[in-house]
């Protein structure tokens, strides 16, 4: 079982990976590619996937935070 903080991290590099890729990058599709790894019963909810996407400033297709903002 991973760390709230390892989660934490992997959802935002998994965030930046499919959005990289030019692939849907969502608090679903990020959920769905989590589970891939096989722990599925630890991972966050979608809604969870959302606050720390907003938190690190990765929504409507933001790549984080910029200059002057946060």
């Amino acid at each position: 079982m991973r760390s709230a903080e390892e989660m934490e991290q992997l959802v935002v590099l998994q965030r930046l990976s499919l959005y990289n890729q030019g692939r849907p990058c969502g608090a679903k599709a990020i959920r769905e590619h989590l589970s891939t790894y096989g722990e599925e019963n630890s991972l966050p909810s979608n809604r969870t996937i959302g606050r720390i996407l907003a938190r690190h400033g990765l929504t409507h297709g933001r790549t984080g935070w910029y200059e002057g903002e946060g």
